[in-house]
């Protein structure tokens, strides 16, 4: 497992790495995917280090709801809530998870298809 102080998530949080910070709060920190998927891809991470989704417990559910609250008031900044939006959480390896922090992905700006992957 990654050390929090090697994590990538956990170092643009502080700021020791830089990122295009689309939004910030006290517990919530989202900025634009550098691997962008689609025209709006902003990641939303918890500040603090969860590895990943088969990490969260009771006391993390307030805040995997902020996550949720956030991408909302980022797709209707980005003006895309009226035409849709993707929110996407991937869990392990097999998933697609590249970094082992907590973050879901806003997608959005095209038509998406499905199944996805």
């Amino acid at each position: 497992m990654v050390a929090m102080q090697e994590c990538i998530f956990c170092k643009i949080s502080s700021g020791e790495l830089p990122a295009k910070i689309v939004y910030t709060d006290r517990d919530v920190i989202a900025f634009e995917d550098i691997n962008k998927e689609a025209p709006v891809h902003v990641l939303v991470i918890p500040k603090k280090h969860i590895p990943g989704a088969n990490k969260v417990d009771k006391g993390n559910i307030e805040l995997l709801g902020r996550l949720v609250y956030v991408a909302s008031k980022i797709a209707k900044d980005k003006k895309i809530e009226s035409s849709g939006y993707r929110l996407v959480i991937n869990s392990g390896k097999d998933a697609g998870q590249d970094v082992l922090h907590m973050h879901l992905h806003l997608l959005g700006g095209r038509k998406f298809t499905w199944p996805p992957g």
